[in-house]
């Protein structure tokens, strides 16, 4: 006789592993469940909203987030964005820098294209001119030199300078523009809204100081400077230390560059928590972002000879914004840090606006500068 020994243990392992089977296959099934059909324009539209089709369980996930808890971050979405900001950016970064580390060669200038020029020129000129006071913030000074106010935040007598201040120019024009912090952004607007990585900030550099440099650019290039344009990340992943990477920019353009007189390190202000702050003046119809020079010194302990070059150069160009834009330069700073501003005689930090601020306003300040600029050096 024949006896079948039944495993019971063994039955209901087989069992339990058939049912955790089926549970999976069938909670995959409703995850992948999604409309396949999209409109090719928004595949196009950003890396972020392909991955969201293509894994629906990322929608499934953030929709999730959005019903139980509406007021908190979405990290990861958060931290995507920013990866792609930088990996968009990363490419079309490294062909600028690789192609622009020298300067372009100077290129001959027709008359009649010299006429137009100038006459661009005349009509940003004799306009009327006034500080916009709300979100702004009182000017403070510790010395003034006819109309240019000064305030000096360091130990130095600097009297003497400010009455013998007398910087001049070379004729090569020539002049390097980098960000130190390169995501500083401001407040988004219709034209131009993006996703901050952080307060104030984006890896997205259409949308940072950055793009106002590529206007000071363009619009210098029209007065016949030959400029570079490092938009280097030098404050992402880390805040922390970014003086120190845009110093090693910095020097190997300058060791391809040694004629440079001009470097301009293009911040945004931030004043503490006042978001809004938004120091602004009306030049004719338009509301422009006030700009500021950030003169260092040596008073860090940092060697520093070129920081009374430093200042006089910058009293110059104010002299001039003055008599022509009263009010689109606010006090310039004299600071104890070096800046990065020992390389060259002419070298400066330029805030361009705060965060309450647009980009639209920030842009529009820029052909008033490069116009005192080009009348600076003349």
């Amino acid at each position: 006789m024949k006896i079948t020994v039944i495993n019971l243990k063994k039955i209901i392992k087989y069992i339990f592993v058939f049912f955790a089977i089926a549970i999976i296959v069938i909670l995959l099934a409703k995850s992948l469940k999604t409309d396949k059909t999209i409109k090719q324009e928004e595949k196009n539209t950003s890396l972020i909203k392909c991955l969201k089709y293509e894994l629906p369980i990322t929608n499934v996930v953030e929709e999730n987030i959005n019903v139980e808890r509406k007021n908190k971050t979405n990290w990861a979405i958060k931290i995507l964005s920013m990866q792609i900001g930088i990996l968009d950016n990363i490419i079309k970064n490294k062909i600028d820098d690789e192609v622009s580390l020298e300067l372009p060669k100077e290129e001959y200038i027709e008359p009649e294209e010299q006429e137009e020029i100038k006459s661009e020129a005349e009509d940003l000129e004799n306009k009327y001119t006034k500080i916009i006071d709300e979100n702004n913030i009182k000017e403070t000074y510790t010395n003034k030199y006819k109309d240019i106010k000064i305030n000096n935040q360091t130990e130095f007598d600097i009297s003497s300078i400010i009455e013998n201040a007398s910087y001049t120019f070379t004729d090569n024009k020539k002049v390097v523009i980098y960000h130190t912090h390169t995501c500083e952004s401001y407040t988004p607007t219709e034209n131009y809204k993006y996703p901050m990585t952080d307060s104030y900030r984006t890896t997205d550099l259409n949308f940072t100081v950055a793009k106002v440099g590529d206007e000071l650019s363009s619009q210098l290039e029209k007065y016949g400077f030959n400029v570079i344009h490092s938009k280097t990340y030098h404050d992402y992943p880390s805040y922390n230390g970014s003086y120190g990477r845009s110093l090693k920019t910095l020097e190997s353009i300058l060791t391809k560059n040694k004629d440079v007189e001009i470097t301009i390190d293009l911040h945004r202000d931030a004043v503490g928590s006042k978001s809004n702050y938004a120091p602004s003046v009306q030049i004719g119809d338009e509301v422009c972002a006030q700009v500021m020079f950030v003169i260092g010194t040596d008073g860090s302990g940092l060697t520093h000879d070129n920081w009374r070059k430093n200042l006089q150069f910058a009293i110059k160009v104010q002299s001039i914004a003055d008599e022509l834009y009263p009010g689109l330069f606010r006090p310039i700073i004299l600071r104890n840090a070096r800046y990065n501003q020992h390389l060259t005689t002419a070298s400066t930090i330029i805030e361009v606006g705060a965060t309450g601020n647009t980009l639209e306003q920030c842009l529009a300040s820029m052909k008033y500068v490069a116009n005192v600029l080009n009348k600076a050096t003349e």
